[in-house]
C-alpha cells in the first residue's frame, strides 16, 4: 500500500474509533511496528493526529489563536459561559481562565454578584470593569500573545499566593486516558498551578474538545470535580466522564 493510501486510512481509523493503536495497525495492515511509528510521526508533524505511548489520538481544532477560536461554534460558548457563570457564588474567590469561553462566562455573571475574580487574562479582566460589586485581581507575568494569557515564573509565583473557591478552567483538549490538555508547555504549566491553588476545578468544554488531545497535559481527569457541556453532546462522549464519578453540568 502506498505511504498516501496508508495515511488516508489512518486518518479514516482514526476518525471512526477515535484512537490508533499501532500493534493492531501493524496486523491489519500487514507492515512493520516502524512503519506505523514513521507514519504517525509525519501525520503528528503535519498537524493531523497527536502521537500517544502506543498510537495517536485526535487532535484538537481548538487550537488556533484566539482570534481564529473565537469563530468556532460561538453559540455553543455561550450556552456553556452562562451555566458556568451560575457556578459562581456570592463571596468566592474564582479563578476565572483566558480564551473565548471563559469570555462569555464573564458576560452572565449576575451585575450584582459579589465576589472575588482572579484571573491571568487581560481580555478577561476588561470584561468585568462593568460589574462594579466584582473585585478583580490581575495575575502578572509575560504576555502569550497566542492565548491573551499571562504565562511565565511571574504568574505561576503569584498563584502560588491565591486560595480560590473555584476554578474555570479553558482548555483544548479533554480526554479519558490522556486528561486536560493544551498546546503550549508554559501555558500548560500555568493552568495546572492554578488547579493546585483551588479547591475544585470545573472544566468548559464544547464538543469539539473532548475526546482530543493536545501536546501538553495540564492535570489528569482526577483532579477536577466538574465538566460544564452542552446538553446535546452525545452520551457516549460523557458518559466515561461520568463514569470517573466525575459531574457534568448541562449547558
Amino acid at each position: 500500500m502506498l505511504t498516501s493510501k496508508r495515511k488516508a486510512f489512518l486518518m479514516d481509523a482514526l476518525r471512526r474509533d477515535g484512537q490508533l493503536v499501532a500493534k493492531t495497525l501493524c496486523a491489519e495492515l500487514a507492515v512493520s511496528e516502524d512503519t506505523i511509528r514513521r507514519d504517525l510521526r509525519e501525520m503528528a508533524r503535519d498537524g493531523l493526529l497527536v502521537r500517544v505511548h502506543g498510537g495517536a489520538l485526535p487532535l484538537s481544532p481548538a487550537l488556533g489563536d484566539f482570534a481564529a477560536r473565537s469563530l468556532i461554534a460561538p453559540s455553543d460558548k455561550v450556552a456553556i459561559g452562562r451555566a458556568a457563570a451560575r457556578l459562581v457564588q456570592p463571596g468566592q474567590v474564582v479563578f476565572i481562565d483566558g480564551g473565548t469561553t471563559s469570555a462569555q462566562v464573564v458576560r452572565h455573571l449576575p451585575a450584582d454578584l459579589k465576589a472575588t475574580i482572579v484571573t491571568h487574562s487581560p481580555s478577561i479582566a476588561v470584561e468585568l470593569v462593568a460589574h462594579p460589586n466584582i473585585e478583580v485581581i490581575m495575575l502578572g507575568g509575560r504576555l502569550f500573545r497566542h492565548s491573551v494569557v499571562g504565562v511565565g515564573a511571574a504568574t505561576i509565583e503569584a498563584i502560588g499566593k491565591v486560595r480560590a473557591d473555584l476554578y474555570l478552567m479553558g482548555v483544548s483538549s479533554v480526554h479519558p486516558k490522556a486528561g486536560l490538555s493544551t498546546g503550549d508547555f508554559e501555558e500548560a504549566c500555568v493552568k495546572r498551578a492554578l488547579c493546585h491553588a483551588a479547591a475544585e476545578t470545573i472544566v468548559l468544554a464544547s464538543p469539539e474538545k473532548l475526546a482530543t488531545a493536545s501536546p501538553y497535559q495540564i492535570v489528569e481527569l482526577g483532579e477536577i470535580g466538574g465538566i460544564v457541556a452542552l446538553a446535546s453532546t452525545a452520551a457516549a462522549l460523557t458518559a466515561p466522564y461520568k463514569k470517573m464519578g466525575i459531574t457534568v453540568y448541562p449547558a
